[in-house]
């Protein structure tokens, strides 16, 4: 039994550690602050914290799938039209 607890203790010393020196805990501690500095709080703590480390919000995330989507079936109908096309012009080089 405490073997397992030293164990625990040690997996955890170790990954604190690895935060720290990744920058997680300095990265998080800035943006806690300035949340916590903020006279007017926001409506959404985690929309600030995510804004703040530079991630879309749920709802630019999804707006953002949902344009790539589009895209990414325009690609493919000016894909396909212009295999055809090579398909249906002879290409020929003409050196000068």
């Amino acid at each position: 039994m405490m073997r397992y607890k030293e164990e625990k203790e040690a997996k955890k010393e170790a990954f604190r550690k690895y935060l720290e020196t990744s920058g997680a805990v300095d990265a998080l501690t800035k943006v806690l602050v300035s949340l916590y500095e903020q006279n007017d709080k926001p409506s959404s703590a985690v929309e600030f914290i995510q804004q703040k480390l530079s991630c879309p919000s749920i709802s630019e995330y999804e707006k953002l799938q949902a344009e790539f989507s589009d895209l990414q079936i325009k690609y493919n109908d000016l894909l396909a039209a212009h295999q055809k096309t090579c398909k249906e012009v002879p290409f020929t080089f003409t050196f000068y």
